[in-house]
């Protein structure tokens, strides 16, 4: 099951207690789902506990059983209809809507007056045309609608729960929609899915953890090599000092640092500042090897 199913199956958890919420959330789902004119209501879901959650909300809010079918490509999905006229006209009566003299759908705000049911109302609404991305590819949650009228009321209407929404037209539809992690948290949380919200809560923690794992291996990966890179310029430098016969004529403590990259050549500093006799310090073993490396290039210049 997709993050956006499990997502959906915990908001259809939510109980109903309320008959005004219950009203609210059925009129959500009504605006946001395929079909609903004065002719024919159809919704086509694969999500089995929301397709039983709107039979509830219409037997509840209204007294009405849609029909219910299989989709004819045998996809798993779920076809709820209806077009008795005497149903459809009670469900438009119940949202003070006439479709038949006016076809643009609206949401009637006198509806949705207190914020519990403006929340069941955004919760019917993502059920029917909402989706959520799984939070280990990214987060962007978002609610879709063929009204445009609709979008632009319902995203006046999150505003005023405290959520900024985008807005956009995708294919013929209108999309109001969140990328930003926490207000996705907060939203889910609002509509009845605190699980869903602590998913992405834990997901976002588990990646921090592993860029700063990753960040730290990449530091010292370049650290090694860096390491190295300057052992093989110092061993570069040595053996041409060796191949002319300079390294003899050095004093006891030049001859020292050379020997000891000699024999040591995958050695950091610090280590081979440990292992010298007597023990010296990091910078002065630097210095040192810095020195071979300034006569080896005054001997090829």
């Amino acid at each position: 099951m997709s993050f956006s199913s499990e997502t959906k199956a915990e908001l259809c958890r939510v109980s109903m207690t309320k008959p005004c919420c219950v009203q609210a959330e059925l009129y959500g789902a009504l605006l946001y789902c395929n079909t609903f004119t004065h002719r024919e209501l159809r919704v086509v879901t694969e999500h089995a506990s929301f397709a039983q959650r709107l039979e509830r909300l219409l037997h509840r809010a209204a007294g009405i059983s849609p029909e219910r079918r299989s989709g004819e490509d045998g996809a798993g999905k779920i076809i709820l209809g209806l077009r008795d006229p005497a149903a459809l006209e009670k469900l438009c009566s119940l949202y003070g809507m006439e479709l038949e003299r006016s076809p643009s759908h609206h949401i009637n705000l006198g509806v949705l007056e207190e914020d519990c049911c403006r929340v069941s109302f955004l919760r019917g609404a993502f059920l029917a045309g909402g989706s959520i991305t799984d939070p280990g590819k990214g987060y962007h949650m978002e609610f879709i609608t063929s009204h445009y009228s609709v979008a632009r009321e319902a995203a006046a209407i999150l505003r005023e729960l405290g959520f900024k929404p985008g807005e956009l037209a995708r294919n013929g539809n209108y999309v109001i929609y969140f990328k930003q992690s926490e207000i996705i948290e907060d939203l889910l949380t609002t509509l009845g899915a605190p699980l869903a919200a602590m998913e992405i809560m834990s997901t976002k923690v588990e990646k921090e953890i592993s860029n700063k794992v990753n960040r730290c291996m990449n530091c010292d990966q370049a650290n090694l090599d860096k390491v190295v890179n300057a052992a093989q310029d110092q061993l570069k430098a040595i053996r041409s000092l060796e191949a002319q016969g300079k390294l003899k004529g050095l004093s006891p403590k030049l001859r020292e640092a050379a020997q000891l990259r000699l024999e040591n050549p995958e050695l950091s500093l610090s280590q081979l500042a440990d292992i010298a006799s007597p023990p010296i310090s990091k910078s002065s073993l630097h210095h040192r090897l810095k020195k071979l490396m300034e006569m080896a290039e005054e001997h090829e210049e």
